[in-house]
């Protein structure tokens, strides 16, 4: 552990960056000009300003590896930051198989040379001697080594005798963002062939609800533009995002962006993050009413005449009704509901509807509430409002948080689906066992019903409510019994007194990460939980999608280190002993146990043409690692003659149509039909029909009626250019192009694996379907998109809210607007009940505003990342940040008696919760509010569990967890949870 004392601090603060500050006085007449200390101190001339702003005593030498022995073989590797969703690349310099030396890749057009703090110190993440070394369980309160394959044959056997007793269901398959794509995608089909949908990642607690809003508004739930593509933006809005810490590579694209185009950046935060310090407007608005806000923008937007009127004419179905909403928000309502006065939220709205393209950034701010699915809609409606998708410098830009969170939720580790969206109808499940070429009988066979099979899971935030409720409240054959996590912390889902005692519940856990997390400590129990360690995604080969859909190739930087394996391994090896290795891995080359990633992503390409992972090959996505310094910085594409990525964008950015051998370049931008299909241009998605039956009340001879009306749901004159059909068109079949007299231009062998896909009615096969890519193939060659040209929709009648709709918190600081904003009533949502409306009601009748009487809410530091068990297990991370805090405004600790670095208890109002950590007084938040990072665990209610760990592996800095407070609380459409507002009370320890 390297952590610097504090005399430490104060025997170095007459040091800067290894230079002696006599050496520098003894210079000629006590000067030094600008040259010898640049050379002297190492500083780059970009990097000087900045040293202005650091702690002298925290500027330290960092260590080197070791030189390569003399006559070493030393080679470069290079792969993908483990870290957020940005996608920096790394340089590893190896010597004899020792990863000896790092550098950020300054080829990458993502990063250019740069890395935040965390990718800089990557090489420690493998080399930590913190790391799990082998596996082990945990017997009369001890953990015992044992071997690899003693450990899969007592697991296996454990889990087999579950599933013989209670179910498949029963067992609970949690993966990990952690993960390369091709491990999510062998993640979900192992959970597959065991016969469950009980299989989930990080998504549900960080971006389910963005996924499922986007979807249902305009057709894919991702990102619409790039980090890059804000470059072009005249307006960059960040509404519940922090980059500066969560992503901080990407804000050197936003702030070149604002500073190279005088770019308006407008931030709506609670708290004044480090985003909001370069911001040209900092709006402060209450946690919660995120729709609110965007309804009190769209009220000055429709009132003044500042929407994009042929825009929505084109390509916008449902104006009408939002309108009528939006009118329902006058600025005295605004106000009122989240404190914002009506001059600013006016101007904000101009700007963001006048100064174009104006681009709308999120992040879990957005995302983690009751109303999250809802508040994702309303930003998607604020800019089809403006007009502000579809093209340079616009959209929806959504950072996602891990490095594959993208990825992994596209493999289908999602409850709701299988890979690549295509959900869990007969229709779906046929589809994968035609991919993986297992008979759709057997695979109906492994579920306890074929209803169980095409219903959705049960999310990762209600995983202890499946196991502690009783069996009769859980829609499946009995309750969880055995949960399998690879790479996810506990500690980052709310209500963790439940998790606790839902752990000491399970019959087994178990844990494989590279680190022992929480979920080895949390609990009293004394036996049944096993520790496997997985090698991290240095030590294996893989591809990951960044939040803009861009795909890159990690190649293998050295060997697992220890006896760590990599998550394909691990796999094979459990499906071997479950006795499915021989179908699982029909398809896919193992070798000695050692499983093929290429092998994987082929398969993936053979099955991705829902969301265009169907063109990305290995070979090609190495082709771009190999040639980075020849995309362009902010297009992100590489000259059209380059003989190996000519005209294709960097990472071949999904969706990727067609064959590899089509050779489509990627799309960078989502529906922009300025570009040809062809070249990565798009339409809005026609995935909810051709037209609405829809009912509407009218005045007829002076009574009111109801009557039916037909309503278009395809674009109106509105295309991609170089389209053969002028106007909007649905998604494309084989019967589609038959009477489009395309269908000759299919080749025999595709019209005939078109007819082995459905021999019965071949005209019914779609463009999603068709696995010969043929139908793909021809609609871009004539001009259109595969999955037709509609209007975006800002009615998702399928939604719990059609109509985004503001809903007070379940622990709201203000009773008073609960009875005019409501959260939904109790329902049976995703096999648990969601009893929401009962917990408001209970909240405000006991008067727990009162008893907790500041809004906490939660988020993200530049120094560590997730569940923070390997961050801070890192010796250079470890150093700088070593308490958990809370904070809270000078105000409120001035009340309380609390003071800047004092130990505090802060409760909250559920479970008799509470934590003990430091105050940071600060202003950053306002008066009611404390805020807390959510990247610690190893103390629970006060007591410090570092003894817990197996020896020598527990992170080098421990703390409470913020979750430990947090309170119940669930999105209805996707099962989030809600951690960004809830309540607590604080004061001096």
């Amino acid at each position: 552990m390297v952590l610097i004392k504090k005399s430490d601090r104060h025997r170095d603060r007459g040091r800067l960056a290894g230079v002696d500050a006599s050496e520098l006085a003894s210079e000629s007449n006590g000067h030094l000009d600008r040259r010898t200390f640049l050379k002297r101190s190492g500083v780059t001339a970009g990097a000087l300003a900045a040293l202005g702003n650091l702690p002298l005593g925290g500027v330290r030498k960092a260590e080197a590896g070791p030189p390569p022995p003399p006559g070493a073989t030393v080679t470069t590797r290079k792969n993908v930051c483990t870290h957020c969703s940005v996608g920096c690349s790394v340089i590893a310099k190896v010597a004899n198989g020792v990863w000896i030396g790092q550098e950020p890749d300054y080829d990458s057009p993502i990063n250019r040379g740069s890395h935040c703090c965390k990718g800089a110190a990557v090489r420690d993440d493998v080399l930590s001697t913190r790391r799990l070394r082998y596996p082990v369980k945990l017997v009369n309160g001890q953990w015992t080594r044992l071997s690899w394959e003693t450990a899969i044959n007592e697991i296996g056997d454990k889990l087999l005798e579950i599933r013989q007793k209670s179910g498949p269901d029963s067992v609970y398959w949690l993966g990990s963002a952690k993960f390369t794509n091709e491990a999510a995608y062998l993640n979900r089909k192992l959970a597959a062939f065991w016969g469950t949908n009980n299989s989930d990642h990080q998504a549900r607690i960080c971006h389910s609800t963005t996924v499922t809003g986007v979807a249902n508004t305009w057709g894919y739930g991702a990102m619409t533009n790039s980090y890059n593509d804000i470059r072009n933006a005249k307006t960059i809005m960040v509404m519940g995002g922090n980059p500066a810490e969560a992503h901080p590579v990407s804000l050197q694209h936003i702030l070149e962006g604002k500073e190279l185009n005088r770019a308006n950046m407008i931030v709506v935060d609670p708290r004044m993050t480090r985003t909001a310090a370069h911001a040209t407007e900092y709006v402060r608005v209450r946690p919660g009413t995120h729709i609110a806000t965007i309804y009190g923008m769209l009220w000055h937007i429709f009132q003044n005449g500042w929407e994009d009127k042929e825009f929505i004419r084109q390509r916008v179905y449902g104006i009408d009704d939002i309108r009528k909403q939006a009118a329902k928000w006058t600025p005295h309502e605004v106000e009122r509901v989240t404190g914002l006065p009506e001059a600013q939220v006016k101007h904000v709205a101009e700007t963001f509807a006048k100064q174009k393209p104006a681009t709308l950034i999120w992040a879990m701010g957005q995302t983690q509430f009751t109303t999250g699915t809802a508040n994702v809609r309303a930003s998607c409606i604020l800019t089809l409002v403006t007009g502000n998708v579809g093209y340079a410098g616009a959209g929806a830009n959504i950072f996602r948080g891990h490095t594959n969170v993208q990825g992994a939720t596209d493999l289908g580790l999602d409850v709701t689906t299988l890979p690549l969206y295509y959900g869990l109808a007969e229709d779906a499940w046929r589809h994968w066992c035609r991919v993986w070429e297992v008979d759709y009988e057997w695979m109906k066979s492994r579920f306890p019903s074929k209803t169980l099979m095409e219903t959705p899971g049960i999310p990762s935030t209600r995983w202890f409510d499946a196991t502690l409720l009783p069996k009769d409240q859980v829609s499946q054959p009995d309750n969880v019994q055995a949960m399998f996590i690879m790479g996810h912390g506990v500690n980052t889902i709310t209500r963790m007194p439940e998790a606790k005692r839902g752990i000491e519940k399970l019959e087994l856990l178990v844990v494989c990460d590279p680190y022992p997390t929480a979920w080895s400590v949390l609990s009293e129990r004394k036996d049944g939980i096993y520790l496997l360690p997985a090698c991290t995604s240095f030590e294996m080969d893989g591809s990951r999608t960044a939040s803009n859909r861009s795909l890159q190739w990690g190649e293998k930087i050295v060997d697992p280190v220890f006896e760590s394996k990599n998550d394909y391994d691990t796999m094979y090896m459990l499906a071997r002993k479950f006795g499915f290795a021989d179908r699982m891995f029909k398809n896919i080359k193992v070798e000695n146990g050692a499983v093929s990633a290429e092998d994987i992503l082929r398969e993936i390409n053979r099955g991705g043409w829902s969301t265009g992972y169907c063109g990305q090959s290995p070979e090609r996505l190495k082709a771009h690692m190999k040639n980075q310094a020849k995309f362009d910085l902010v297009t992100l594409r590489a000259p059209k003659d380059d003989p190996e990525v000519g005209g294709e964008y960097y990472g071949l950015p999904w969706p990727c149509w067609g064959t590899p051998e089509f050779k489509h370049p990627g799309t960078p931008i989502l529906y922009n039909t300025s570009l040809p299909v062809k070249e990565g241009g798009g339409t809005f998605r026609a995935r909810f029909g051709v037209e609405r039956v829809a009912k509407r009340k009218v005045i007829e001879n002076g009574q009111e009626v109801e009557k039916e009306e037909h309503v278009n749901l395809l674009a109106e004159g509105s295309y991609s250019v170089g389209s053969e059909i002028k106007d909007g068109y649905p998604e494309f079949t084989l019967g589609v192009l038959k009477k489009l007299g395309w269908d000759t231009d299919l080749t025999p062998q595709e019209m005939e694996t078109i007819q082995r896909v459905n021999p019965a009615n071949p005209d019914a096969v779609s463009w999603s379907l068709d696995l010969s890519g043929g139908i793909q193939r021809v609609a871009i060659e004539h001009g259109c998109s595969p999955y037709g040209n509609a209007k975006a929709r800002m009615i998702a009648w399928n939604l719990p809210d059609p109509i985004p709709v503001h809903r007070e918190p379940i622990y709201t600081p203000r009773p008073d607007l609960v009875a005019d904003y409501p959260t939904l009533p109790d329902a049976k949502q995703f096999r648990v009940p969601n009893i929401g409306f009962s917990v408001q009601k209970a909240a405000v009748d006991r008067g727990i505003a009162k008893q907790f009487p500041l809004i906490l809410s939660s988020g993200r530091l530049v120094e560590y990342e997730g569940g923070g068990e390997e961050t801070r297990s890192n010796k250079w991370l470890a150093e700088l940040k070593q308490h958990m805090y809370v904070e809270i405004n000078p105000a409120d600790a001035g009340e309380r008696g609390i003071r800047d670095g004092g130990w505090v208890w802060v409760t909250g109002p559920e479970n008799s919760s509470r934590t003990r950590m430091k105050a940071f007084v600060t202003e950053r938040v306002g008066k009611g509010l404390a805020w807390m990072p959510y990247h610690f665990a190893g103390w629970f209610e006060g007591t410090d569990l570092r003894a817990k760990y197996p020896k020598g592996s527990d992170p080098i800095v421990l703390g409470e967890s913020v979750n430990t407070l947090t309170t119940y609380g669930y999105d209805p459409a996707t099962g989030m949870q809600e951690p960004k507002a809830t309540l607590c009370q604080i004061r001096a320890a």
